[in-house]
């Protein structure tokens, strides 16, 4: 996993999740990859939230998927976003 600040940053916290493995999005996720997705979901996400300090206010969990789904980037990766009220809907 690598986990590092986007350079366009949505909200005062905007980390990227990715993983080393290529997944050109959730869509490729198969059977083998169920302890990734968990590791991502179980252990990777909550310990940046809590290091960030936006477990207890909340945040949001994004990832984009396909050209409708506004994806940019063939890799799947994950948004952490928080650090402010977050409004609905995104956009």
């Amino acid at each position: 996993m690598l986990a590092f600040r986007d350079l366009d940053p949505q909200a005062p916290e905007h980390v990227l999740v990715i993983p080393k493995k290529h997944l050109s999005s959730v869509l490729d996720f198969g059977a083998e990859d169920r302890e990734l997705a968990a590791h991502i979901l179980t252990d990777v996400v909550p310990a940046l939230a809590r290091m960030l300090g936006i477990d207890a206010g909340g945040f949001r969990l994004v990832t984009n998927t396909g050209a409708d789904g506004g994806q940019t980037v063939g890799h799947l990766h994950f948004h952490l976003l928080g650090g402010r009220s977050l409004t609905w809907p995104p956009g």
